[in-house]
């Protein structure tokens, strides 16, 4: 059970706030697709999503995400209802049907959403008062993108979000929402098969990058894009290029660049720039050194995500 204890704090003096996991209301699934891009990195496409008469059913929530995967949302309204086997049903029915999602994000989103559409590591978003160590285990085993979210309300006045558990999946294939590369006339090398061309000291720093980001705690997942690593806990805290050329890695992390010194060759607002991934500042790593100075900042943004 979840043991998050949250106090107000009045003049020195703390007050324990009572937390409540109470039967998941429509209300809050409301509240959560209302908010969804500040709660979850998520833009919000559907509610109670038809997956047709023949398949019967209705996904509760529907969004993409800021990498541009599908996201669906099921939200546990009891312990004993296998909310991740009926995910994982409609995580299949999603892959057959790319075209109707396409359509969907069309509609709500436009064109430029569809192209950028990706489809390696579609989500899977499991929300409840609470988890058994069997789910937790549950999804070790599926091979999917899945994350159970444990959710407390207290009072109606704060909701408490806890990435219990998440898997970052082995990818389901295809490109964009054609099957290929995300609608684009010509394909771009991946980040992996870039990495693969760089050289020894840049995959050995891009080793010891990746080492340092999975360290900063037991929620992060990293899922390969087409043209970046994401690292994340609910949502993105860094998003990492590589550039075998310059012999550089490109790490965009969630940090307010007026809040950082900014320092040639080292870090850049890119607030106005346009890049892959998300994170308003650049850092440029070329050395161990530059890692050891960007560390304070990759977990800076892990704290903000």
């Amino acid at each position: 059970m979840s043991d998050l204890k949250l106090f107000r704090l009045s003049n020195g003096v703390a007050t324990e706030m009572a937390g409540g996991s109470v039967a998941l209301e429509k209300a809050l699934q409301t509240v959560i697709e209302a908010n969804m891009d500040t709660l979850f990195g998520v833009r919000f496409l559907a509610t109670e999503y038809s997956t047709g008469a023949k398949h019967g059913g209705r996904i509760d929530s529907l969004g993409i995400d800021e990498n541009g995967s599908p996201v669906i949302f099921e939200y546990k309204r009891s312990m004993n209802e296998n909310v991740i086997n009926q995910g994982l049903f409609y995580l299949d029915w999603l892959m057959d049907h790319r075209g109707d999602f396409a359509m969907l994000v069309q509609q709500k989103l436009g064109s430029a959403a569809v192209d950028e559409l990706e489809w390696t590591a579609p989500r899977l978003v499991c929300v409840a008062s609470d988890f058994t160590r069997y789910d937790e285990h549950a999804i070790l085993q599926m091979g999917r993108s899945i994350e159970l979210v444990r959710y407390r309300d207290f009072a109606g006045d704060f909701l408490a979000l806890d990435l219990v558990a998440s898997t970052a999946g082995i990818g389901a294939g295809g490109g964009g929402a054609n099957g290929g590369g995300g609608g684009h006339a010509t394909r771009s090398a991946t980040v992996t098969e870039l990495l693969g061309k760089a050289s020894e000291q840049l995959s050995s720093l891009y080793s010891d990058l990746d080492s340092a980001l999975m360290a900063l705690g037991d929620d992060v997942t990293m899922t390969p894009r087409k043209l970046y690593f994401a690292y994340r806990r609910i949502k993105n805290f860094a998003c990492v290029e590589v550039h075998p050329q310059s012999g550089e890695l490109l790490v965009f992390v969630k940090i307010d660049p007026d809040t950082v010194q900014l320092e040639e060759g080292f870090s850049r607002d890119v607030r106005k720039i346009g890049h892959f991934g998300t994170g308003d500042l650049e850092l440029h790593l070329r050395t161990g050194a530059d890692l050891d100075k960007a560390q304070p900042l990759l977990q800076l943004s892990y704290e903000n995500s």
